[in-house]
């Protein structure tokens, strides 16, 4: 009898994979694999695979063409090659020759849903946009409608791209399904709903946190998706570089102070804090959070979910943490002065404060909280750091090649410390079938790192504008989110086209 042990994608009939449901052949461990001279060619692991063999061989009129291999291999197969069939268009092209106007209505009466198959199309439907999702390595996915259309986005690496137009009359049954599955209120279409949705695809455990609110051609669902598999990085993997990795580890060694990470939402803030809280963790050491919401969970740290609905807000929540005898917080988001408040007299008798504020680099984060209320003195006495980041996209490394650079792109460069007006080479991707022809692959971080010293304390109460402050941070060796940048596009990491989408020159550097 044949063996293997590894299933590669040369050995896969993909067509022969539409004749197999999912569910025999997870239940079962059995791989199609091909159809070869009257044999039904499959990848079992065991007698009950062997058995089912038999009788999907007979069910085709073929012989069977057992493969025998380990069940890890078997599943993993499964788990990859069910993942490249059903894209959502193709799904929609099978539901449009159904009658669409049954597939609308289809969620209209509560007993019905509860009637519902897995093989109505609508859920057909969105298990295939879910799954399309997953595979593209999709953030989130927008669903948005308009007068006369519906259009479906995904954001993959940051950047959103159309990948389906379904019509317009099976949107209200498309949002009913999400609202079923988020545990969310369907009857309830005049105000915003939140939910989530826990889902095993493709083997691979996901977290989808649901927004849905009405807008004025129907309910927008906007659904944002969380790989529980990837866990928490270390710092050096959220895309520091070795000298500002050092002098973060410096400030995560205190035993007191804040430390805040900034940038714009979706600029992985939240990652970043969590690569943090994963270098500080101990038995030793007391860690709390206030999350809203809890994103990744972390064993031995206490994390507490903010319920503004209930007057748990991350101020409420701050205060009480602090009677249980915290080591190290981290408070979600800075929002008000009576949460930075908080957080700076916790810093002030012991404890390390990790959090994040909405500005656009390191020296803003100071004047945003004297902009609040926050007096320069207590800002100045607490304040240990402030991490400014931004995502840039990562050159696909299958199809990375290397360019000279023109005249105007080698003018960026002179801006590195002591310039560079030497010969050297920028990269770009061509564009393959691992990237989808898109020439990124995967994001990294571009930083810059503010460390609180004696003449930025001395300026701080002094209430100086952010040039100032800039410049004193510059001066005592902070290298700016956009030199930064650069570092990485001469690396070969990034483009210069990305670090120059994701900063902006200020006025400072003008």
């Amino acid at each position: 009898m044949e063996t293997l042990d590894v299933i590669k994608d040369e050995l896969v009939e993909h067509s022969l994979i539409r004749e197999v449901p999912l569910a025999f052949a997870k239940g079962n461990l059995v791989m199609p694999l091909r159809k070869e001279d009257g044999l039904l060619k499959a990848a079992v692991a065991d007698e009950k695979g062997l058995l089912a063999l038999r009788e999907l061989s007979m069910h085709m009129g073929l012989a069977p063409g057992p493969v025998m291999t380990s069940s890890g291999a078997v599943l993993d197969a499964i788990n990859r090659f069910y993942g490249q069939v059903g894209s959502a268009e193709e799904v929609m092209d099978n539901i449009t020759g159904e009658d669409l106007t049954s597939v609308a209505t289809e969620f209209e009466r509560p007993k019905d849903i509860l009637e519902l198959t897995e093989e109505a199309p609508i859920i057909r439907l969105l298990n295939a946009i879910l799954q399309q999702a997953v595979k593209e390595r999709a953030s989130d996915i927008h669903i948005e409608p308009y007068e006369k259309e519906l259009d479906i986005r995904m954001r993959v690496d940051g950047i959103l791209r159309r990948v389906l137009t379904p019509p317009k009359i099976i949107q209200d049954a498309l949002i009913s399904r999400i609202k079923i599955m988020a545990n969310l209120d369907i009857a309830e279409k005049r105000l915003p709903q939140d939910g989530r949705i826990r889902l095993l695809i493709g083997g691979r455990d996901v977290d989808i946190r649901v927004s849905i609110i009405p807008a004025t051609h129907g309910e927008r669902a906007v659904l944002r998706l969380l790989d529980r598999k990837q866990g928490v990085i270390g710092l050096w993997e959220v895309g520091l570089n070795k000298r500002d990795i050092a002098r973060t580890e410096e400030q995560l060694n205190r035993t007191s102070g804040i430390i805040l990470v900034t940038g714009p939402t979706g600029s992985g803030k939240t990652t970043t804090l969590y690569a943090a809280l994963n270098r500080v963790h101990s038995e030793e050491k007391n860690i709390i959070t206030v999350e809203d919401p809890v994103e990744y969970q972390m064993k031995g740290i206490g994390q507490v979910q903010v319920n503004p609905r209930i007057g748990l807000t991350f101020a409420t929540g701050l205060r009480s943490i602090l009677r249980q005898d915290p080591d190290v917080i981290m408070v979600g988001e800075i929002r008000d002065v009576e949460t930075a408040e908080i957080a700076i007299q916790a810093s002030l008798t012991g404890h390390l404060v990790l959090s994040t504020l909405h500005t656009n680099d390191a020296p803003s984060a100071v004047i945003r909280l004297i902009d609040m209320g926050v007096e320069p003195f207590l800002v100045a006495s607490s304040l240990a750091g402030v991490l400014a980041q931004r995502l840039v996209r990562v050159v696909c490394p299958h199809c990375r090649e290397a360019y000279e650079p023109s005249v105007s792109e080698r003018k960026y460069f002179e801006e590195l410390p002591g310039g560079k007006s030497d010969n050297f080479l920028l990269y770009r991707g061509g564009g393959c079938d691992k990237c989808n022809g898109q020439g990124y692959l995967g994001r990294t971080g571009i930083f810059e790192l503010l460390v609180m010293d004696g003449n930025c304390r001395k300026l701080i109460t002094e209430r100086p504008d952010a040039r100032l402050l800039r410049d004193a941070a510059i001066a005592s060796g902070m290298s700016t989110l956009r030199a930064d940048g650069f570092e990485k596009a001469l690396g070969g990491i990034t483009t210069l086209e990305e670090v120059l989408r994701v900063t902006r020159k200020d006025a400072a550097d003008l």
